[in-house]
């Protein structure tokens, strides 16, 4: 990502960054990203971000997992190897609910993990570039897309002219 096309708003604080955020979407500026050093309270609505449907996977995937355990027990316990262990019968339901437990929490974990690294677009290779060194300690940033740099840069600077910035460039 190159800044070359952004507007970059730094400031020092999240209260004046979600401020600032709701000033520019009522005027329509388009914000491609918010950069910060932990996660702010109420940035999400501010943006107007849909709610994430991963933990909708992680319930299908550990809702399989929970299937394919208990089924598999099942299966081997009453049709490929039965044994009698100390006088319980084949198909004994207590005996199944804490591997079936387990395999539910693993398949879940492990689907959301999957999804969340599918849905970021994140892999090996890729390499991030930081904007300011700071962002990661104690500065939050705004990006704005620029349509074209001098008068975008002008109108971005009338709309925060109250709002507690750090600087814009």
């Amino acid at each position: 990502m190159s800044d070359t096309s952004y507007i970059t708003i730094s400031f020092e604080d999240e209260i004046p960054l979600l401020q600032a955020v709701r000033k520019l979407r009522e005027n329509k500026e388009i914000i491609k990203d918010v950069l910060s050093p932990f996660p702010v309270h109420g940035l999400d609505e501010a943006l107007s971000m849909k709610r994430t449907r991963i933990p909708v996977v992680g319930f299908i995937f550990g809702a399989l997992g929970a299937v394919l355990a208990f089924g598999f027990q099942a299966w081997v316990f009453t049709v490929s190897y039965p044994l009698i262990i100390g006088g319980k019968p084949f198909f004994s339901v207590p005996t199944f609910v804490p591997i079936t437990f387990e395999v539910t929490v693993l398949f879940a974990g492990l689907s959301m993990v999957a999804a969340l690294l599918i849905r970021s677009r994140l892999k090996p290779e890729i390499t991030f570039t930081p904007l300011d060194v700071r962002i990661t300690d104690d500065r939050f940033v705004i990006l704005v897309d620029t349509p074209d740099n001098d008068a975008s840069l002008e109108r971005v600077k009338s709309i925060l002219s109250g709002i507690q910035t750090v600087e814009i460039k």
